[in-house]
């Protein structure tokens, strides 16, 4: 059984495809994903949540006996969606992670079954993602930024993300998803370069967070695939 692969942009992506989609790929490289798959290397559950009140996410932690991540710019050792200050969060915590894009998208989705990927669980999520979906239909979905108006800003480290997914999974492609996972291909020996240098890329680094980027790039480092499961990001 071979499935079939569609590339879409974020929220318009998701609702043009929620009536066929089997399964949905959430692709938000920096940083909400990577933020996901370096808190599950130590075992966490994920509670994604849209950024932007506080007293909501520290409500809605508190209901799930979860930690509320702060804000990135908090810093001092603290949980955020910067990947960097995950990378030695405690076995088994609970985290409620508030982010703009990869959060909002991946509650959104409805039924259908939803993981969350980057470039460093790739090929892992590939592979899951073709075993669930059998012959059905795979929507990776490309988070993308916004500009200031709220309108879709396209984020070239989240196309090659998808890319580098679609890369991995069997089946059928239609022209986006082909022409995303050629992107990768190609982009591939200058994959560092590339995403340092992208808009999203140089505005982390002129925030003080070049590092993500770094973690970002450790490509096809994780095997642990983050699902969607009583909302919450859970091993699959």
């Amino acid at each position: 059984m071979m499935p079939k692969i569609a590339c879409e942009w974020g929220l318009s992506g998701i609702e043009a495809w929620k009536a066929s989609a089997d399964l949905f790929i959430i692709v938000d490289v920096l940083s909400f994903s990577t933020a996901v798959s370096v808190a599950f290397g130590s075992g966490a559950i994920v509670f994604p949540f849209p950024y932007g009140d506080a007293a909501a996410a520290a409500a809605e932690a508190a209901r799930h006996g979860a930690v509320a991540a702060s804000p990135r710019s908090a810093g001092g050792g603290q949980l955020s969606l910067s990947p960097a200050s995950l990378k030695h969060i405690a076995w088994g915590t609970r985290l409620l992670l508030p982010s703009p894009n990869g959060s909002r998208l991946s509650l959104t989705t409805g039924d259908a079954p939803t993981i969350c990927g980057c470039l460093r669980n790739a090929r892992a999520v590939g592979g899951a993602a073709s075993s669930l979906a059998g012959d059905g239909t795979i929507v990776v979905i490309a988070a993308g930024e916004r500009w200031p108006d709220q309108t879709l800003r396209p984020a070239i480290e989240d196309w090659l993300g998808a890319g580098a997914i679609i890369d991995a999974l069997g089946g059928t492609r239609n022209a986006e998803a082909g022409l995303a996972a050629e992107a990768y291909r190609a982009a591939k020996p200058r994959l560092a370069q590339i995403l340092r240098d992208s808009r999203s890329g140089r505005e982390l680094s002129g925030w003080g967070y070049a590092a993500d980027i770094e973690v970002a790039l450790e490509v096809d480092s994780a095997d642990v695939v983050p699902m969607m499961r009583e909302g919450a990001y859970q091993a699959l």
